[in-house]
């Protein structure tokens, strides 16, 4: 008897204490996906696993997308290169094995985001590319 009274006063101490706790504020923190751009989520998703995190490629397989002039030079080939895909093609006086398929499944606003991130991006510092830019040489394949 002397238990069960114990474990009851306990029991209501414990209550009594949980009640006048205040609850714990939320926090404010937005998640991280929320800051990302959308060019960086489509970069993300379709381009990291070839091109990695930093844009840096990988050696004899995947080039790099930093610095390259195929990245920083005329937007109508790298736009053309998500359009249509790149084999066999020498960069940057390297050749690199794995064949770029073409991202023609992206609408042409995505193509134009995810370019102007990776021209923007990895130490890029060259111009955005339109989704108007991409509507028009989509239209000449």
């Amino acid at each position: 008897m002397k238990l069960i009274v114990a474990f009851l006063l306990c029991l209501s101490f414990s209550v009594a204490v949980a009640q006048n706790r205040k609850p714990a504020a939320k926090s404010a923190a937005k998640p991280a996906a929320a800051t990302k751009s959308q060019g960086q989520l489509i970069y993300e998703q379709n381009c990291l696993t070839c091109h990695q995190a930093n844009g840096s490629g990988v050696p004899n397989l995947n080039p790099p997308l930093r610095g390259t002039d195929w990245v920083l030079g005329d937007k109508t080939r790298l736009i053309n290169v998500l359009l249509k895909g790149l084999q066999g093609q020498e960069i940057e006086g390297d050749m690199y094995d794995n064949a770029m398929p073409a991202h023609d499944f992206l609408n042409d606003t995505q193509i134009a985001d995810v370019l102007t991130y990776i021209r923007s991006n990895f130490g890029n510092k060259a111009e955005a590319v339109s989704a108007d830019e991409v509507k028009a040489l989509r239209a000449m394949k």
